[in-house]
């Protein structure tokens, strides 16, 4: 099987490491919060014909290696999860958004992306266990 996909006119392979963060890098990605994200950017992935790789998402910040069909720019991927995520979120857990410092905001208004080419199992692999290394590197710096 080919690792190319298929459009009418191209045929494409489109892999994308994203990084963002909530605002002020908060550290509110967990529990029902965690899920909720990461359930709705399956969901709004799925509608934009994206196809999640790896995501992984942690206390204040969430890695995620996706294919964004060429039909669809990287910023509009990321203005529809970031953009429909949080409404998303603020419904879910509306005491998030009562909070002083969060306003209408949830996420900051970057992010960084950058592309994957021949090394995308170093970069999934990467993504995966991020979370166990940052926390390895926390219990050394103790």
């Amino acid at each position: 099987m080919s690792r190319f996909k298929k459009l009418t006119h191209s045929i494409w392979h489109c892999h994308y490491h994203v990084v963002w963060t909530p605002k002020y890098r908060y550290r509110v990605l967990t529990g029902k919060v965690k899920k909720s994200v990461e359930n709705l950017i399956r969901i709004f992935s799925e509608k934009l014909d994206c196809t999640i790789v790896e995501m992984n998402v942690q206390i204040d910040h969430i890695h995620l290696v996706v294919m964004v069909p060429p039909k669809i720019s990287i910023s509009t991927y990321m203005g529809t999860v970031k953009g429909r995520s949080v409404i998303s979120v603020f419904k879910q857990v509306p005491n998030l958004k009562q909070k002083p410092y969060w306003g209408n905001h949830f996420w900051t208004r970057g992010y960084c992306v950058d592309t994957v080419g021949l090394d995308l199992e170093k970069i999934r692999k990467y993504v995966k266990y991020q979370e166990q290394q940052e926390k390895l590197a926390e219990i050394q710096r103790c």
